[in-house]
């Protein structure tokens, strides 16, 4: 709709200005002829015309010039009287260059009132009114308010769509959240009536019921953290990512072999864990789907400089096609059958919103495999520092 108007608002407004230029340029011939009439002719017309025409001529900027075409006269042209001669001089300059680009000069022949004869010949250079020039660009400058008030229009609903989206989302996670939370608690309530009784009750399986209600509090807790401000400790992040992997690598298929390389075991970062072990966690799953459940997924930690260090998640699986990776991070894109597509959503929430990183698709080939590298700040490290390094990081 604004190219719309825009468009009919440029089309009608040139229409005016080509016929208002017809018009001054029919004003400015008869001004010219007025003026060789009274240089050639003595009768009592000449006060009548320089009233009527000339006087008048009180809008579009004229200058007259000899026939070598030498400054004679001007009208319409702001000059101060308080100016010296010669910044009168080069304003008049300027205006006579601008002038005899914008139209060409209108001749005044001037005749011997004796003979007849042409004596010489002056020049009446002019350019378009003031009213005029303004009219020009006034469409422009609409077409520009309209273009920027569609711009703006589009950025309040781009917010708009995307805060009620976020709405969605993290009510659906507290939702969730809270429907666990009761039978988390019976689950609670019926570990204690167990660990009662150990005669009746195999230890062994009361541990892991342990273990499970332990996981189904930490999912609670992930849950409750969207849509409110996590808190972040400062951890160290290759043992973060190696007790993650260890928990993973008991938990999906046998034929997907895990490997974390590091080049520094000592980095520190602030992370809310339980968040982060989210993220490694959603990216790491995904690429066992990608495979199939056969193939191999490499963790690299590398030191970068800025104070940043870099995790790639590198998977041997089908990768992603260069028209859909710029999607991956969508709400609701997903190529499982019964996918939810909000993994890597909320993962890039996680790690952009709540620890200020980058998360993207480094490098993607299709049935070769797929990169997704995390960016996150470190802490500086202080001289002298004790760092806990992980007592273990699978290869």
């Amino acid at each position: 709709m604004a190219a719309v108007i825009g468009t009919i608002s440029i089309y009608y407004t040139n229409s005016l200005v080509g016929e208002l230029k017809k018009r001054e340029k029919t004003f400015i011939d008869l001004y010219a002829k007025t003026i060789e009439m009274v240089a050639n002719q003595d009768n009592g017309d000449i006060p009548f015309l320089f009233q009527e025409i000339i006087v008048p001529n009180n809008n579009i900027p004229v200058i007259l010039t000899d026939n070598m075409g030498n400054y004679l006269n001007h009208r319409n042209i702001d000059i101060d009287e308080s100016y010296s001669e010669e910044k009168k001089a080069r304003i008049i300059e300027e205006e006579l260059e601008e002038m005899r680009e914008a139209y060409p000069p209108i001749e005044i022949v001037l005749k011997n009132s004796q003979t007849g004869m042409v004596d010489s010949f002056q020049w009446v250079y002019y350019k378009n009114s003031f009213l005029l020039a303004q009219l020009q660009y006034y469409p422009y400058i609409q077409l520009s308010v309209i273009a920027g008030f569609a711009l703006l229009a589009y950025m309040i609903f781009s917010y708009s769509r995307t805060a009620e989206q976020n709405r969605v989302w993290i009510g659906l996670a507290k939702e969730t959240a809270h429907q666990l939370g009761t039978p988390l608690s019976s689950l609670m309530a019926w570990l204690e009536y167990f660990r009662a009784e150990p005669e009746v009750y195999d230890p062994d399986i009361v541990k892991e019921l342990d273990k499970d209600i332990d996981r189904l509090q930490m999912i609670t807790a992930r849950f409750s953290s969207i849509g409110s401000v996590p808190a972040l400790k400062e951890e160290n992040l290759v043992q973060a990512i190696a007790s993650t992997v260890s928990y993973l690598q008991n938990r999906i298929s046998t034929k997907v072999s895990m490997r974390l390389d590091t080049d520094n075991e000592g980095i520190l970062v602030m992370i809310n864990k339980p968040l982060f072990d989210w993220v490694i966690e959603n990216i790491c799953k995904n690429a066992v789907d990608a495979m199939g459940g056969i193939g191999s997924i490499t963790i690299s930690i590398t030191q970068q400089k800025n104070d940043k260090v870099a995790i790639d998640i590198t998977d041997t699986g089908k990768g992603i096609p260069k028209s859909r990776i710029s999607q991956v991070f969508t709400p609701g894109y997903t190529t499982k059958q019964r996918g939810w597509g909000l993994g890597l959503s909320l993962a890039q929430r996680i790690v952009e919103h709540y620890h200020k990183g980058k998360i993207f698709v480094k490098h993607s080939e299709p049935e070769v495999g797929t990169t997704f590298r995390i960016l996150l700040n470190t802490v500086p490290q202080v001289s002298g520092r004790k760092v806990k390094i992980a007592a273990h990081i699978p290869a």
